[in-house]
């Protein structure tokens, strides 16, 4: 579980950081860091699933 909650806190700062730079309004940065963040997680989330069952032994 520590492991999952270190990929959400860095997810979330770099999603931010992102945002933050992004030359847009308001609203599209916040659409973006939101985007991105879901992104960060979900793909993690599926390439984990995919290693899961490879046999690795």
């Amino acid at each position: 579980m520590t492991h999952f909650l270190y990929l959400v806190g860095f997810a979330l700062l770099v999603s931010v950081v992102f945002a933050v730079f992004l030359d847009a309004g308001l609203k599209e940065r916040v659409q973006y860091g939101v985007k991105t963040f879901l992104q960060f997680v979900g793909i993690s989330l599926l390439i984990a699933w995919v290693l899961y069952f490879i046999p690795w032994r």
